[in-house]
């Protein structure tokens, strides 16, 4: 059989895999992706985008629920019954000819791909071969190994944006960022919410206080939540699921899985090509590279960062490693913080070290927090739930970041950038920001660690002297 001979080979063509896709063809380099369900990969059909149209609209009928009360008709069940099939139409206006067009110039193999050597991918019956290959499979949902499980109907994010129907009941495996953005999506669309995990606390990778919030305000909402559940058995009983936690039982009329993903390697043929990788991922280097010259591993399914915003920037950096005659050290992956961002309300959104990860780097460090109540915009806008917490050194090094509130995940940037750019309190503070924008918080933060330092002894005795 007759190879066909490309620059690049990209299989999978996700957030990771698109990016490695539009640059190369951008750069004119003969591009051929495969990819075996829809174009944008999990994140766009079934992950990130369809999971904030949903909340939007569960965002729209929650209010008019409230104004409801005051004996305003906003068409509530209206609004409520359409919400899931605007959320697929917006879908498919994201993922439509326009978006097709940006990887017009690449050839685009619909198709299962698998290793036949360390150089060479098959897919549907054909051989083809590239100068650079890139693996970007992603991830697929993790069913852990709790009894009973696999034996009843569930949901995942992969179908749950299928249904027509809200449940009148639904329990969610997992209390990370899937399962706390759907618990409050769904509970504002009238379905009662169970949320159990196995961790101490609501988003176990980031801050405790964090955490804590979210699950007061999951309260006010109707969500019942189990921290540090052990789940002993699932079951399907007269059409309806029971999970038993040791002698107590929810029934639920769905059960929605969103405890943690693995990587998508199965079908690769890895083996064939030599390539080493375990449960957790394709291993790579500092440049993204595998162990197979000119084979890269970028996005989920190297294991290194589950976030769709890692996997797109994984993407650029190994491309521009692959076209780079050097090693250049602004590619080194070690150089970039990795930010996370949950869109519940109120939103949660988190950078470097939180305090328990401080502490057990054993830094020193202070935590300068500010309330959102304490900023009049904030008020204003009837969001004062929330707060900003900073670690910081005592000569102003940032070590991490933490925001729960209105717009927490568009803060958050300020903090990335000055972090990863070796900015510190004082730059922050010397900012303009205008005012009443709500990033001004970020100011005030900083702000008030400047404000204990001036009252330092030494400090108001040189005032003193110098005034």
């Amino acid at each position: 059989m007759k190879k066909k001979k490309f620059d690049l080979l990209v299989v999978g063509l996700g957030p990771a895999g698109m990016a490695v896709t539009a640059m190369g063809a951008a750069m004119g380099l003969k591009v051929l992706v495969i990819e075996q369900n829809k174009l944008g990969g999990e994140c766009l059909n079934v992950g990130c985008i369809p999971s904030k149209a949903l909340l939007k609209a569960a965002a729209s009928v929650h209010t008019a629920g409230h104004l409801s009360k005051f004996g305003i008709n906003a068409q509530l069940e209206l609004l409520r019954n359409d919400s899931m099939s605007v959320v697929r139409g917006k879908v498919d206006k994201i993922n439509n000819k326009k978006l097709q067009k940006t990887f017009e110039k690449a050839t685009i193999v619909k198709a299962t791909a698998s290793f036949v050597s360390p150089k060479e991918v098959q897919a549907d019956g054909q051989i083809y071969t590239a100068k650079k290959i890139f693996i970007a499979t992603g991830t697929t949902p993790m069913i852990p190994p709790i009894a009973g499980l696999d034996q009843v109907p569930k949901l995942t994010n992969e179908n749950i944006f299928d249904l027509d129907e809200y449940p009148k009941s639904l329990t969610i495996i997992g209390g990370g960022a899937i399962g706390c953005e759907m618990a409050q999506a769904f509970a504002r669309m009238g379905t009662k919410v169970t949320v159990m995990h196995k961790d101490a606390h609501l988003l176990p990778l980031g801050d405790v206080e964090a955490g804590e919030l979210l699950q007061a305000e999951f309260a006010k909402e109707g969500i019942e939540v189990y921290n540090g559940a052990s789940i002993t058995k699932v079951e399907e009983v007269g059409g309806e699921i029971v999970t038993h936690l040791g002698d107590e039982k929810v029934v639920s009329e769905r059960i929605l899985v969103a405890a943690g993903r693995f990587p998508s390697l199965k079908k690769l043929n890895l083996d064939a090509a030599k390539i080493k990788y375990s449960r957790s991922g394709i291993a790579v280097n500092q440049h993204l590279r595998t162990n197979r010259a000119g084979v890269y591993a970028v996005g989920d399914c190297n294991g290194l960062a589950l976030f769709s915003h890692a996997a797109m920037h994984q993407g650029m950096l190994a491309l521009m490693d692959a076209i780079s005659p050097l090693r250049l050290s602004f590619l080194k992956r070690k150089k970039y913080l990795v930010p996370w961002s949950v869109f519940t309300s109120p939103e949660v959104a988190q950078v470097g070290l939180d305090e328990n990860q401080a502490k057990e780097k054993g830094l020193k460090f202070e935590v300068v927090k500010k309330d959102f109540a304490d900023y009049g915009r904030l008020v204003a806008d009837g969001a004062p739930e929330g707060f900003i917490k900073v670690l910081v050194s005592k000569t102003g090094k940032i070590y991490g970041a933490t925001i729960v509130g209105e717009s927490a995940s568009e803060l958050i940037h300020e903090w990335i950038f000055a972090m990863q750019t070796g900015k510190k309190m004082q730059h922050i503070m010397m900012m303009q920001h205008s005012f009443p924008t709500v990033s001004m918080i970020n100011k005030m933060v900083a702000e008030q660690w400047m404000m204990g330092k001036m009252k330092l002894g030494f400090v108001q005795k040189m005032a003193k002297w110098l005034v």
